[in-house]
């Protein structure tokens, strides 16, 4: 069976039709307060991109793209869309977005590697946002003061559940902590890192974890990023490594660290230089999008993506992410849910 946590009793606090207006509640909610709180405009996104231009999103370099021949292209393949993380870069320069201004869109992706879970779906559904930043907000201090923007939407979105669903209690801390992972590895050397982000999320209720993707003074990655959005190899001013990191919170149904979103200070061209040769892929700069950005025609950014369903899942108090999105699941998994009240859609 694909990995699947059956909390002890548990009673979901809305029935099926109460879950799907909760659904909109927060969505309508969040989107609105996150693009008044950031100075966002909506954009339309693309579901999928021409193969090798660049600008589809690599994860962790290892995930496969849904990819299919397109006639009209001469069977060119067009990849489905990882994430949105490049694309929109490329968006604020067309657009013309100025410096404090950005863009979110609906991004719905489908990854077939995922390893399907509580929280792990094979469709994945998320706001990605791009602000264009100046040169004196590339640092962490910006970073942390967009963070603790998006925490207190985060934080306003769980009272207005709370005021249509008096029976979901906020539990979001005041404040979100801010942890290097350089941190959480001295503090937990004997614990694995995804043990050390439920050691972290369970002592504060809700923390930024910076620095994701270089490697740490043990010679390891805390997880891996790509090296063509995210700046992960800056050193700050306290001697640490990365302008990166995730938004994660403390789920008391699953009793474990829970992400809603991934965000970081974009490379500017001479991190993305650096950090190409730092990972073995400079054929890369060949890249349209690279091209454009080591050119310099791309503007300073800052950028991330929050989980739709994710944000759901954890405002509502929900055991499963299937009980937030249609998907599909093994027939195992959906027995083992419908005999423990998770009922997934």
């Amino acid at each position: 069976m694909a990995k699947l946590f059956i909390p002890k009793n548990y009673q979901p606090h809305l029935d099926l039709k109460q879950t799907e207006h909760a659904i909109k509640v927060v969505k309508d909610h969040f989107q609105t307060s996150l693009s008044a709180e950031l100075r966002l405009r909506r954009v339309t996104a693309p579901l999928f991109v021409m193969k090798g231009t660049g600008i589809n999103d690599d994860l962790n370099g290892t995930e496969r793209p849904v990819a299919f021949p397109v006639k009209e292209f001469g069977d060119a393949q067009a990849e489905v869309v990882h994430s949105l993380a490049k694309w929109k870069r490329l968006m604020l320069a067309d657009y013309g977005i100025e410096c404090g201004y950005g863009l979110y869109t609906d991004m719905n992706a489908i990854r077939p590697d995922e390893e399907l879970s509580n929280i792990h779906s094979l469709y994945v559904d998320q706001w990605d946002w791009e602000r264009h930043i100046s040169k004196d907000e590339y640092k962490i201090e910006f970073l942390k003061h967009i963070v603790t923007k998006i925490y207190e939407v985060m934080k306003r979105t769980e009272f207005i559940v709370y005021e249509r669903y008096p029976q979901i209690k906020p539990i979001l801390p005041e404040n979100i902590t801010f942890i290097h992972s350089e941190e959480l590895l001295a503090k937990y050397p004997n614990l694995s890192s995804k043990e050390r982000e439920d050691k972290a999320a369970e002592e504060f209720g809700a923390v930024f974890l910076i620095g994701i993707g270089a490697k740490m003074s043990s010679g390891e990655k805390h997880d891996g990023r790509a090296p063509d959005y995210d700046d992960w190899s800056t050193e700050t001013s306290a001697g640490q490594k990365g302008l990166n990191g995730d938004i994660l919170v403390w789920n008391p149904i699953l009793e474990r660290s829970f992400e809603l979103s991934s965000m970081g200070i974009r490379v500017s061209p001479e991190v993305l230089d650096k950090q190409l040769e730092i990972e073995g892929c400079p054929e890369r700069k060949e890249l349209y999008f690279h091209k454009r950005l080591l050119e310099g025609s791309l503007p300073l950014s800052i950028g991330g993506g929050i989980g739709q369903s994710r944000l759901c899942m954890f405002f509502l108090r929900k055991a499963h992410i299937g009980e937030i999105q249609a998907s599909i699941w093994p027939e195992d998994m959906l027995k083992e849910c419908a005999d423990n009240k998770i009922i997934l859609v």
